[in-house]
């Protein structure tokens, strides 16, 4: 759980404008007073060529000063129509996309470190000596060029990141990471029992019901630590999955029989599980489809109307889909060695993620014929994957979205699907997802 919280707190810190800035920000004061006591001593060698007056570096600091924060401001005015364009064009879910770039963190945090040296700079300044320290104005020369730099490369930098192009490839590639873990790996989470046939929870005695204390996206969840918090021989099922939407006193979790500590049992069960205010990319694979699928919806808006953009995020789509449905995903039943039994029923299977990924497209492709042709050409390719890698339930999946492409009705449960699964049969309706 220590794990899991750290890669949630450090999630947050990449996507936060904050962190970086403020590092460097911190850096910079350090920075002067180093260089400030190197100046008192006074063994510069070669740099005593480079010094000026008082008085002209005072103005020099000034300058410099006053011209990167109002720079700093520039830049923030121009993130900020960068990020309304940008949610305006594609989807509001992409911002994470423009947040998480470290570069753009860099430049404002090198902006804000250059005016706190110069301010700083200013009052090692002896405007009655015979001449300023150097080391120190030469520093603010550096620093100063490094900031014109760093703007002149940002903007290129964000003009090209604003192609569509770039941002559905950044998307596609973190679902892909993903993707390259399953069926356990670093993100996904750790194996922790071998596939077992789900035991029939009728004949167990009455369990105890573990309720989400918050309202939120499940980011994250430890199946590892689910595990460890209950007694051996017990049976725990997971009322969600990452991806889904908690509402507090919601049913997360069910156990049998009832352990003999409850609530020090449900504590460990709920702290095994980061629930936030987003949907994140730390381990939901599912969420890479649905930015894709927002971008491809909001190109064939009538407002944008751009068939090439949504042709783009279809082939996008179907190459994730391509290597995903080639591996295996954890299993839904597993057994440890202590005889505990984990049932993750809501977790999606191949066909459930085909059914995420071009359901929305099929609905609305319908009056774009040329969009709906470069989807049936994606999905008859995937069926060919899924017929060769074995996966019976992505296949019937495919087969029902090539079969239905102007079927714009719910489509009515079928076995296999949510709410006649084997595990999933509860008086209670499912959970909330996206």
């Amino acid at each position: 759980m220590r794990r899991l919280r750290l890669r949630a707190i450090g999630n947050r810190l990449r996507e936060s404008l904050l962190f970086l800035p403020l590092v460097l920000l911190v850096a910079a004061i350090a920075l002067e007073a180093m260089v400030a006591q190197i100046d008192r001593r006074g063994q510069l060698g070669m740099l005593e060529r480079l010094t000026l007056p008082p008085d002209a570096a005072v103005t020099l600091l000034a300058t410099i000063a006053g011209a990167t924060i109002t720079t700093a401001g520039v830049v923030f005015s121009l993130l900020v129509v960068t990020l309304q364009l940008a949610s305006g064009q594609f989807s509001p879910r992409v911002l994470r996309t423009f947040w998480r770039d470290r570069f753009g963190q860099i430049l404002i945090g090198l902006l804000l470190a250059t005016f706190a040296f110069c301010v700083l700079a200013l009052t090692q300044i002896d405007t009655s000596a015979a001449t300023a320290p150097t080391l120190t104005v030469q520093s603010s020369i550096v620093l100063a060029f490094a900031s014109i730099v760093v703007i002149v490369a940002y903007l290129n930098r964000v003009t090209r990141h604003q192609y569509v192009g770039r941002i559905m490839e950044r998307i596609a590639a973190e679902t892909l990471d993903l993707v390259d873990e399953l069926p356990y790996g670093p993100h996904i989470g750790a194996r922790v029992g071998d596939p077992v046939p789900p035991p029939d929870l009728d004949t167990l005695p009455p369990p105890l019901v573990v309720r989400s204390p918050v309202d939120g996206w499940v980011q994250q969840i430890s199946r590892r630590a689910i595990v460890a918090a209950i007694p051996p021989g017990s049976v725990v099922r997971i009322e969600t999955r990452v991806g889904a939407y908690l509402v507090r006193d919601e049913p997360f979790a069910t156990i049998w029989p009832v352990p003999p500590q409850p609530d020090r049992v449900a504590r460990l069960v709920a702290e095994a599980t980061i629930v936030g205010a987003t949907r994140t990319m730390q381990q939901d694979i599912d969420f890479g489809f649905r930015q894709l699928s927002d971008i491809a919806l909001r190109a064939l808006s009538p407002a944008v109307n751009d068939q090439t953009t949504a042709i783009e995020a279809i082939l996008r789509v179907s190459s994730v889909m391509r290597p995903l449905l080639r591996v295996d995903l954890p299993a839904q039943a597993v057994r440890d060695p202590q005889g505990r039994i984990l049932l993750t029923p809501w977790d999606l299977d191949h066909g459930e993620l085909v059914r995420h990924a071009a359901g929305q497209l099929r609905i609305y492709v319908a009056s774009h014929p040329q969009v709906a042709l470069a989807l049936v050409r994606a999905l008859v390719m995937l069926r060919g994957v899924a017929t060769e890698a074995g996966r019976p339930e992505a296949v019937e999946a495919l087969e029902e979205e090539l079969a239905h492409p102007r079927r714009l009705r719910p489509r009515e449960p079928a076995a296999g699907r949510p709410g006649t699964h084997p595990l999933r049969r509860r008086p209670r309706p499912a959970p909330i997802m996206n």
